[in-house]
């Protein structure tokens, strides 16, 4: 199991490098320079050619890139914010708590309400709730978060208010962004249980159980859903990530100052330190909750633990064979 974690950590080195690489490509050939952003608007060609030189864009893209790359390796630093003058990582760890709290929030209210409403539809299959449950899941996959975000504000904010449609400093203000993100996964959630269990459900153990007169909440939970938890929690891990990453425009239509909020201040003020920490930060993040979903199976199916450590005991067995046989 350490083996496989300490190999699957090395494989990240990489995919981050290929993400800072992507990253540092596109903000050095999108139009807009970060000299001309931070000064007056009278700046006169001279001051915007000095600034240039002390922010470093006046050296070719590869000493750049490879110069990011030598802080980060060498001395953690990913650089300074060209706005406030401090460090980007600083500034990432202030925001980043409200981020994870926002995307935990979401991925609460996305396993509650995807995996109750996928074991209803896959124990009633074509009954009326199925339907319903089916057609809601399609609309709550199709729907950008953007829209319905909008869209919560105007209802209970505005016409009903109830919900804050703003902030993040009372638990009220943690509802509308936690139902807005986590709807759509919620529907992704629903859609793979339902097709599992359907699955499960049919599997001859489970008519077994059936027969010795277990009861049908029993079944459902401790046999049908135990099994059909592979194929949800990768979802569930993968749907954690994208939380995490699309946050960012949901922050943004709540005003929530978390790590999503700063990436697009930053984008509108050709922040390029802050950009390119808060894209690798998110990356790390992303890569990481994938290892993490990857060590959950063997705590889920033992079958898969036993894939990890047991290819000594399968090489032994021959040798053993031959000592009985002899």
């Amino acid at each position: 199991m350490l083996k496989y974690a300490a190999k699957r950590l090395l494989m990240l080195i990489p995919v981050l490098l290929g993400v800072t690489f992507i990253i540092f490509t596109l903000l050095h050939f999108t139009p807009g320079n970060p000299a001309e952003m931070l000064l007056p608007d009278d700046a006169t060609e001279e001051q915007i050619i000095q600034k240039e030189e002390e922010l470093g864009l006046h050296r070719p893209f590869l000493v750049q890139y490879f110069d990011y790359i030598k802080n980060i390796v060498t001395k953690g630093d990913f650089g300074t914010s060209y706005t406030t003058g401090r460090s980007v990582s600083e500034e990432i760890f202030i925001r980043f708590p409200r981020t994870i709290a926002l995307a935990s929030a979401s991925i609460v209210v996305s396993i509650i309400m995807g995996i109750l409403c996928g074991i209803i539809s896959a124990t009633k299959q074509y009954s009326t709730f199925d339907h319903i449950a089916v057609a809601v899941s399609m609309v709550g996959v199709s729907m950008p978060n953007f829209w319905q975000g909008l869209l919560n504000i105007l209802i209970f904010s505005v016409w009903l208010n109830i919900l804050p449609p703003s902030g993040f400093d009372h638990w009220t203000c943690w509802i509308l962004p936690a139902i807005t993100i986590g709807t759509s996964s919620s529907a992704n959630i629903m859609r793979m249980t339902r097709s599992t269990m359907l699955e499960v459900v049919r599997q001859d153990y489970i008519r077994t159980a059936r027969a010795k007169g277990q009861t049908e909440n029993k079944i459902r939970f401790q046999h049908a859903l135990k099994n059909a938890m592979i194929p949800i929690v990768t979802v569930i891990g993968n749907s954690f990530g994208s939380m995490l990453c699309g946050a960012v425009v949901t922050e943004s239509i709540f005003s929530i100052a978390g790590l999503g909020m700063l990436l697009v201040d930053s984008i509108n003020v050709r922040n390029w330190p802050m950009v390119q920490g808060c894209v690798l930060f998110l990356a790390l993040i992303h890569a990481v909750v994938n290892l993490a979903v990857d060590l959950l199976y063997a705590f889920i199916d033992p079958r898969i633990k036993s894939q990890y450590g047991g290819g000594k005991k399968v090489k032994a067995m021959p040798k053993m064979a031959a000592k009985e046989a002899a």
